[in-house]
């Protein structure tokens, strides 16, 4: 995706952070005296209890404090502020749409209400580096809305209007454009479908190109389909992750079968016979059969080894209590 112009394509294109697929960097810091202070306190604190026996109550506390385990513990309402609202109007396009979609991206509620008035924002908005920053942090949510959410700022950012209008635009550079303004096209298109234009013609359009000769373009067609998110994306989803000639592109489709895109879990999980019946398939090398493996892992919550034998046998007898990975359970 480097060839692209387009900074977006790429913050699209990426593996999401949270892919199992990808390795993370380690981040070195400085060492800060911080912690030392904060455990002094908490051991000061033990001793001036310890005499009144309180010392274990303070240490059950002490230990909540500083877990890491558990169910997530809110730091409040996760409510957007009256102070928010009413400053809205004050702020500018771009700065609105920045506040709104960090607090989507932390689950404040009301900030998908007001997103979903992202009309007054078209034409107005800037790729800047926060934008650009807070897109990709939410396209890498491990909740749909938050990502429809980005999805929504970013056909803003593009100026796209959310009609059949923009595909009629757009679909000549889809079909036969030069290479990059075709990948804006994909892109765009696939957008829209998602957000309920035209899905089933995005779908023809984004798909037509899934067996492209130009790596790039076959690329940012497989992104597409992950992102359009309907049904009809996950048959040739699969056909890609199985027959692609490139290990980059088998990945962003198993990716986009597993985690990334716009699939729900539910939809995610009708695959889940294809990828056994992939794991047992001898003609698949072995770095893509460990994608099958951990694209099983990600959609079933099920931590098996990488054994084509236990799989199958866990899901002919117990397919009903998978954990859920998302949060479009309902």
């Amino acid at each position: 995706m480097s060839s692209s112009p387009d900074s977006r394509l790429a913050k699209a294109a990426k593996q999401p952070n949270s892919d199992p697929f990808t390795s993370s960097s380690n981040v070195q810091c400085q060492p800060s005296r911080r912690p030392l202070v904060i455990i002094a306190g908490l051991l000061f604190a033990l001793v001036a209890f310890a005499t009144t026996g309180n010392a274990q109550s303070v240490w059950e506390r002490v230990a909540h404090f500083i877990g890491l385990h558990g169910k997530p513990e809110p730091a409040s309402a996760s409510v957007l502020s009256e102070h928010e609202i009413a400053e809205l109007d004050n702020m500018s396009p771009q700065n609105q749409a920045e506040l709104l979609l960090e607090r989507s991206i932390n689950h404040y509620r009301g900030a998908n209400d007001q997103i979903a008035g992202v009309d007054r924002w078209r034409g107005k908005l800037t790729w800047d580096d926060r934008l650009n920053s807070l897109y990709g942090i939410a396209l890498d949510s491990d909740d749909l809305r938050v990502r429809a959410a980005a999805i929504e700022i970013g056909l803003a950012s593009n100026n796209m209007q959310k009609n059949e209008a923009a595909i009629d635009r757009l679909e000549n550079k889809a079909r036969f454009g030069e290479r990059d303004p075709r990948m804006n096209a994909l892109w765009n298109i696939a957008l829209l479908g998602n957000r309920g234009v035209e899905p089933q013609r995005a779908f023809e359009i984004v798909s037509a190109s899934i067996h492209d000769t130009d790596e790039f373009v076959r690329s940012q067609a497989v992104e597409g389909l992950a992102y359009l998110g309907t049904d009809d994306t996950i048959a040739p989803l699969l056909e890609i992750f199985h027959d692609d000639p490139s290990p980059n592109i088998r990945e962003r489709a198993a990716c986009g079968l597993a985690q990334s895109g716009m699939l729900s879990e539910k939809q995610r999980r009708t695959t889940v016979p294809k990828l056994l019946d992939f794991a047992e398939d001898p003609s698949l090398d072995a770095t893509t059969r460990t994608w099958v493996f951990q694209a099983l892992r990600d959609i079933t919550g099920q931590n098996l080894p990488h054994d084509a034998a236990i799989w199958r046998n866990w899901y002919n007898s117990d397919t009903k209590n998978w954990s859920p990975v998302t949060r479009d359970t309902q």
